[in-house]
């Protein structure tokens, strides 16, 4: 299923984007697309079966926003340099173990809104990410099929980074990703059931329509089910929590001099395999 969530910032309803690609109103069966939809399997099913009815009410998409598609989230867990082809790019030996940071729930904006260049940034960067929302609570995993049991769906991330903050500041990562606006998220969560193998998805993103990253979760060096084990012996997993998988090579850090980051008016648009695309205008803070 392909679970959205729609309306004004902070008004969101939960909708439904059918087979046919009729977008249909939820509002009538769940309050949102959230960590207690994804961990209960009966009401999962009922939105199954409404979907199929084909009875669900029918939403007039035009001029409708498409919000993030999770509601409620946790927390954000990164992984960095985890495809072989951005840490080649950028001189970073592929790492031992995945390199973790945080990135707030507050930074989540929807696929289409405007991102902010932060005051005094010179080095925001793009990153197309495949985004992994946890289904049931994940603790002491024990291998990577039972990682991957535990996702309840995936979709599609803008892993905005500033970085000069990131990496030229001191501290951590953090610095450079929590920035406001920093995760637009969407448009859709495409539950784990209809993702064969998350190893096998295309990973594409534009700026001002000139192809910048082209890759495949294929290239990825710790794929997803590790990834959700290996996070499981370090932190609990809940419902709701989203994972952001690491990027492709083609970000502007990797590129010559003089590196291409974003400014004002340039526009980012990406897209994954089945998780739709998203477009942002990139604007002053």
């Amino acid at each position: 299923m392909k679970l959205l969530r729609v309306g004004p910032v902070g008004a969101e309803r939960p909708a439904l984007l059918d087979q046919d690609g009729t977008l249909r109103d939820l509002s009538g069966l769940i309050t949102d697309v959230d960590g207690a939809l994804l961990a209960d399997d009966s009401v999962l099913s009922r939105v199954r079966d409404a979907a199929a009815s084909g009875e669900l009410p029918v939403l007039d998409a035009e001029g409708l926003r498409t919000g993030a598609p999770v509601g409620r989230i946790g927390k954000i867990v990164g992984i960095g340099l985890n495809y072989f082809g951005h840490a080649a790019e950028i001189g970073a030996e592929p790492p031992a173990e995945p390199i973790l940071f945080l990135k707030a729930a507050d930074t989540v904006v929807g696929p289409d809104d405007t991102v902010l260049i932060p005051r005094g940034s010179v080095k925001t960067d793009w990153e197309a990410e495949l985004g992994v929302v946890i289904g049931s609570t994940a603790r002491y995993l024990s291998s990577a099929a039972e990682g991957l049991a535990h996702v309840g769906g995936y979709t599609l991330v803008n892993d905005v980074s500033e970085r000069e903050f990131q990496i030229e500041r001191g501290g951590t990562w953090d610095k450079g990703k929590n920035c406001e606006t920093f995760t637009p998220l969407g448009p859709w969560l495409l539950t784990a059931d209809e993702v064969a193998d998350p190893q096998a998805l295309d990973v594409k993103l534009w700026v001002n329509g000139e192809l910048k990253q082209d890759g495949n979760t294929a290239d990825q060096i710790f794929p997803v089910g590790e990834v959700v084990r290996y996070l499981s012996q370090f932190m609990t997993l809940h419902p709701g929590d989203v994972i952001v998988t690491g990027t492709p090579a083609g970000v502007a850090m990797g590129r010559p001099e003089p590196k291409p980051y974003l400014r004002a008016g340039d526009v980012v648009e990406l897209e994954i395999d089945g998780l739709g695309r998203q477009r942002q205008e990139f604007k002053s803070a």
